[in-house]
């Protein structure tokens, strides 16, 4: 319980006031951390269904056709981990049907909206894995295979030249989960996730990079943790490189050439994954 003197100026009131607001943030955030330790529920959203069928069929999921309405592509897998205790829905992306060319639906646009209905029909989801392959950073150790989980994610191709809207535009959100002890008990990495809608890179797209310290890079992480945030969900984003950036061979070159690799890669690093959060739950009991 706050007490006001009547000595004290507005200025003090204000400060007592904010640093009643930062212990509450600072609470809110500890509380966010704790659930990952206590699911029942958890999303793992992946955009290409050849990435997600490994997983879906290691796990003997089942499609589940009323978690999006029919206009939309979008496609769910349902059933259960941690013994049979935790339910497990993979959604992904599906294809393009807007445009009748039949690919998968990658960049922001279909994967935030995609976790947005996905967590709006799935109202006792308590986490989202965003689980993927991307391109990583040599200058900050990033090898073609590496499996890093997200500090946070941000944006580099929202280019909004406006100072009120240049927060907004970079759009960063931190993971408000323990990654460091997943990473650390599974030989991942962890880093900032920036993300973007084109494959290539210009160089104004690299200085921002660089300004977001970016460990990996992909086309859907930071929207799909837009969505996770407006429903109060934790995010973690799992991302295996199939390309170095500021490495010298062409993105897409290097893309085609590992995204086999990455692929088996990302089969065995997202079951992995959930053993450990099982795992950790399990430990609380």
């Amino acid at each position: 319980k706050l007490h006001f003197h009547s000595t004290m100026s507005r200025k003090d009131i204000l400060i007592a006031f904010l640093c009643v607001a930062i212990k509450l943030l600072v609470v809110a955030s500890a509380s966010k951390h704790e659930r990952l330790k206590d699911f029942d529920h958890v999303i793992v959203s992946i955009a290409m269904e050849a990435e997600a069928a490994p997983l879906v069929e290691h796990l003997d999921l089942k499609e589940d056709k009323s978690t999006f309405p029919r206009q939309a592509p979008f496609r769910a897998y349902s059933g259960s981990i941690c013994d049979s205790s935790t339910k497990i829905t993979v959604v992904t992306s599906g294809k393009d049907m807007a445009y009748e060319t039949g690919v998968d639906n990658v960049g922001t646009v279909p994967a935030a909206l995609s976790a947005f209905l996905a967590l709006q029909n799935l109202p006792d989801a308590d986490i989202l894995i965003n689980a993927g392959t991307a391109g990583g950073f040599g200058r900050k150790g990033a090898e073609i295979g590496d499996v890093f989980l997200t500090t946070a994610v941000a944006n580099h191709d929202r280019r909004i030249p406006i100072p009120v809207f240049t927060p907004y535009g970079v759009g960063k959100l931190n993971t408000l989960v323990d990654t460091a002890a997943l990473a650390s008990r599974n030989n991942f990495k962890t880093g900032i996730c920036t993300t973007g809608n084109s494959l290539d890179k210009t160089s104004e797209d690299e200085k921002l990079m660089l300004e977001n310290d970016a460990s990996v890079k992909d086309m859907e992480a930071a929207a799909i943790a837009w969505s996770c945030e407006l429903h109060g969900i934790p995010f973690v984003g799992l991302k295996v490189v199939t390309d170095i950036v500021d490495g010298d061979i062409p993105t897409q070159e290097e893309f085609m050439e590992n995204l086999s690799t990455a692929s088996k890669s990302l089969q065995a690093a997202v079951p992995k994954l959930l053993e450990s959060m099982c795992s950790d739950r399990t430990s609380e009991l």
